[in-house]
């Protein structure tokens, strides 16, 4: 007999299939993925392929980022008031009209157009994960939500060597050809298996909160991203930063007078909520310092004194274990969060996450203890990656877990791009000269994975004090058996 479960005073009948609903939308989050890395192995090449400079050619990478970032939570509290698979299907539409497009793009200002409509897929993860909470039985959605969270690592470790091997046989264009193939998959797999929560929010859009949170956010996110272009200290960037703060504090303002905001601070400013929001930063800086920095290593030529002078196909094969890592590791941390709680699991990521990244800052000399750090780089990301979500639903209403989780994966992004803006200066900044090519020197990884390995800690700290919302082993809350119900 199907566990009936209770749910916002309805009675919620969860899915039949909840092993296929869990593989398709898990699937969804390895498509953000491969729309993150769909660009990265071609950025080199761009500029000739395109006939572009360079500084027009990374508007490919912040483009995406930007559009994310507005999209996630946008899309998150749309998903709260009008159905979450709902909103799912408009981004998958969404990021397929942008493959498609990327597909066919005549010149660089139309690709950057694509790529801004690919940048949806950062709102897939969160409104996936609330669906698993709504639709799932209670004892899958641990293991559902944790498989969910970590496939963003999952699709990065496994799309990059692909998205490489393409790039070296075949036209750019096959790659965002493929990309619109799988989106209009998982679109039509979405409507066939998942389908609608019965949660509603209700209420009014806030369209002036989503307006000044996107403005706000544009702000910090082309700070960010173009600093090293620019300058830290150029008048444009000083100036994003300074109308950044600006901006929020307006927009913060107007939320706490909104019946119905984008984001309820009210709820945002809960202890769990807010540490856990700011421990994301420092764990999605921890966990992409490996994933962009590891293939640089691997890459450098032999002469520089610590790379192995691999291909990008062949570099990415290297850091296939970290996917299957990630995947197995995944159920483990579900399980571990509903022994001990998912504080206790975020404390443990954030701890091996941190012995990774040290074990990465001594740059090992082979292949074989490469690998062996950035798997345990990998599993400590999963396990970390897998609690977050968990921890945040424990602490809001069930009506507003897309938005939340919305905005935690917001928080996750802006820890990866100011990973990508670090890594950037320290890697520009600390140089030799191997053959007459300048390159970065081994001092200047070794920074960044402690840097990463500073972030993981801190990270642990803030999960070690947030305060529990409820003891371990207890149900979801909002899917608990019925009969338990008064």
């Amino acid at each position: 007999m199907a566990t009936i479960a209770c749910s916002g005073g309805k009675v919620v009948v969860p899915s039949a299939r909840p092993a296929l609903v869990i593989g398709v939308l898990a699937s969804c989050g390895l498509a953000v993925s491969l729309m993150q890395t769909l660009v990265v192995p071609l950025l080199p090449q761009f500029p000739r392929l395109l006939s572009a400079s360079p500084a027009t050619v990374a508007w490919l990478v912040t483009a995406t980022l930007v559009a994310g970032a507005v999209c996630a939570p946008v899309l998150g509290r749309l998903g709260d008031m009008y159905g979450k698979r709902r909103m799912l299907l408009v981004a998958l539409a969404m990021v397929t009209a942008g493959s498609a497009l990327g597909a066919v793009a005549p010149g660089v200002g139309v690709l950057i157009a694509a790529r801004a409509l690919q940048g949806a897929a950062l709102g897939v993860v969160a409104l996936g994960i609330s669906i698993m909470r709504d639709l799932l039985p209670p004892d899958r959605v641990g293991s559902g939500i944790a498989l969910m969270s970590s496939s963003l690592g999952i699709g990065g470790a496994v799309s990059l060597p692909i998205t490489g091997l393409v790039a070296q046989h075949a036209s750019w264009r096959w790659l965002f050809a493929g990309a619109a193939v799988v989106g209009a998959a998982q679109f039509f797999l979405v409507r066939a298996v998942v389908r609608e929560s019965p949660q509603r929010s209700g209420g009014r859009f806030d369209l002036p909160g989503a307006v000044g949170l996107a403005l706000a956010l544009v702000c910090v996110l082309l700070a960010i991203s173009k600093g090293a272009e620019w300058g830290w200290g150029s008048t444009r960037v000083l100036g994003l930063l300074a109308a950044a703060v600006v901006l929020f504090a307006l927009w913060s303002r107007l939320e706490l007078r909104v019946r119905s905001p984008l984001v309820d601070l009210r709820v945002s400013a809960r202890p769990t909520v807010l540490w856990t929001n700011v421990a994301s930063v420092l764990i999605g800086f921890a966990m992409f310092a490996g994933f962009l920095v590891t293939t640089q290593v691997l890459q450098a030529p032999q002469a520089s004194g610590y790379g192995f002078g691999l291909s990008l196909v062949a570099a990415g094969v290297v850091l296939l274990p970290i996917g299957a890592a990630m995947t197995i590791f995944s159920p483990v941390s579900a399980s571990v969060s509903r022994r001990r709680g998912a504080r206790t699991t975020l404390v443990l990521g954030t701890c091996v996450l941190a012995v990774g990244n040290v074990a990465m800052a001594t740059l090992p000399g082979s292949i074989p203890l490469i690998m062996a750090a950035s798997t345990v780089t990998a599993i400590g990301a999963a396990l970390a990656y897998s609690a977050l979500p968990l921890l945040i639903m424990d602490a809001v209403p069930s009506t507003e877990t897309a938005a939340a989780n919305s905005l935690n994966t917001l928080m996750r992004m802006l820890g990866t791009s100011s990973c990508s803006a670090v890594v950037a200066a320290v890697t520009t900044g600390l140089v030799t000269s191997v053959n007459g090519q300048l390159l970065p020197s081994s001092t200047a990884y070794t920074v960044v994975f402690l840097s990463a390995a500073a972030a993981a800690v801190v990270g642990a700290v803030l999960a070690a004090v947030t305060p529990r919302t409820r003891a371990p082993g207890s149900a979801t809350p909002d899917l608990v058996p019925a009969g338990a119900q008064a």
